[in-house]
Formats: C-alpha cells, sequence, structure tokens
C-alpha cells in the first residue's frame, strides 16, 4: 500500500499569503525597478568622475589589446583624445555627407586611413586629428596606448580594420573642423554614458532592417564603430 505524502505546509501567515497572491504586477514593473537600480549607480559613477582619466588611461597602459587580422582589409587609426578636466571629455566628429563615403554625415572619432605601408598608425591618428579638428596632438597629446582594434560586421561594407590611440590633453581648447568634418566638438563623458541616452538605430540593409546600439546626445546619434569604441572605454572604466 502506497503511503500518502503531505507536502510541507507555508508557514507564511495566511494575511502575507493572501497579499502576495493578489498584489497587482504593473506593465514593465521589472524593467522599471532595474533602470531605476541603473540610474541609481550611475549617479554614484558620476561622484567617481575625477579619477575617470587615471582610470582609463591605467586600463589601456596596463593591457595587450586585442587585434584584428582580415585579409586584404584595409588600415585605419582614429584617436580617443581626452580631456584632463574636471568634467572629461571627448573629441568627436560629425563627417560631411559625401556620396562616395559610406561613413557619410556620421559621428566619429577623428581619424583615417594609414598613409601608406610605413605610417605608424600612431602617426596616422595624430595627423587625422589636426585635419579634421585643428588639434595638434604632436604637441598638446600624450598617447598611453591603443584600445582592441575594430571592424566593421557587416559584408556590405569595404574591408577595414581601425586601430583606436587613446591620448590626453592637459585642457579643453577650441576645435575647427577640417575639410572632411562640418562639426567638431567636445562632448562631455557624463553625457556619452548617460543611461537615459543610450537607444536604438535601426538600418535598412540588403538583407534586412538590422539595430545597432546608439546613443543620442546634443542632437547627435552616435552608434557603429563609433559606438563600439565608446563601449570599450566604458568596459575599461567600469561605467
Amino acid at each position: 500500500m502506497s503511503r500518502l505524502r503531505i507536502a510541507p505546509c507555508d508557514q507564511t501567515p495566511l494575511c502575507r499569503q493572501h497579499a502576495a497572491r493578489c498584489r497587482p504586477i504593473l506593465p514593465g514593473h521589472a524593467r522599471l525597478q532595474a533602470w531605476s537600480r541603473r540610474l541609481l549607480r550611475w549617479r554614484l559613477r558620476l561622484q567617481q568622475l575625477g579619477d575617470f582619466v587615471c582610470r582609463l588611461t591605467g586600463a589601456v597602459g596596463g593591457r595587450q589589446p586585442v587585434l584584428v587580422e582580415r585579409e586584404g582589409a584595409r588600415l585605419a587609426a582614429v584617436a580617443v583624445v581626452l580631456s584632463e578636466a574636471a568634467d572629461p571629455a571627448l573629441v568627436l566628429i560629425r563627417r560631411k555627407v559625401r556620396a562616395a563615403d559610406p561613413w557619410s554625415g556620421q559621428m566619429a572619432f577623428p581619424g583615417g586611413y594609414q598613409a601608406n605601408g610605413f605610417e605608424q598608425l600612431e602617426d596616422t591618428a595624430r595627423r587625422e586629428t589636426i585635419e579634421e579638428t585643428g588639434l595638434d596632438l604632436r604637441t598638446l597629446g600624450r598617447l598611453h596606448g591603443t584600445l582592441d582594434d575594430v571592424s566593421p560586421r557587416t559584408p556590405f561594407l569595404t574591408a577595414l580594420v581601425v586601430r583606436p590611440h587613446l591620448f590626453t590633453v592637459a585642457a579643453v581648447s577650441p576645435l575647427r573642423a577640417g575639410d572632411e568634418a562640418d562639426a567638431a566638438l567636445w562632448i562631455p563623458i557624463s553625457e556619452l554614458f548617460d543611461p537615459a541616452r543610450q537607444t536604438l538605430f535601426s538600418l535598412p540593409l540588403p538583407d534586412g532592417v538590422r539595430q545597432f546600439p546608439a546613443i543620442t546626445v546634443g542632437g547627435h546619434l552616435i552608434w557603429g564603430l563609433t559606438e563600439r569604441i565608446l563601449r570599450q572605454v566604458a568596459d575599461l572604466t567600469g561605467l
């Protein structure tokens, strides 16, 4: 004869059991709680912006970057220029709208293709920065190292490998947009990494519409390779 198994009774008072069963679940309640916790962590991180520069330069200088090798890919370099001010900022440009440029009109770090097979990529980053922003990193900037290489993930773009170089400058100085840019500006870290500015960008491609992580700041949309480099910066500093 089989034994009857009696499940252990719930010792929680009946009033609390009833309240737990009847508590309304608001749409998106869990997401709202997660978002609130994220904003709280961000406010705490804002208090640590004073040592943001030290954290980033220390992290970049103490690691081996991941290099990408793609057969037939062109090499390019960008300058991630960070000010050492109390409220650190990064230099970004908006590329001019040009039919032959696949990154036409996009926000980007100053940079471009390696001039020839003999030019050092850090020199490429310096040369392109003064051409596109008027900022001379040879005299004002200090090179701390490189971040991981980035490369387009879509087959619809030219094979390209971009190496980001981290420079710091003592202070924010006036910028002048060059021939290939229609804007050059300093954007504070506190705005670039504000969770409220994160969004998705939908791009129609030959194989369908794809969505990419993006950042909206000052009326500008930052996505693609530039957003991926910024994500590296956030990861290296614990943001």
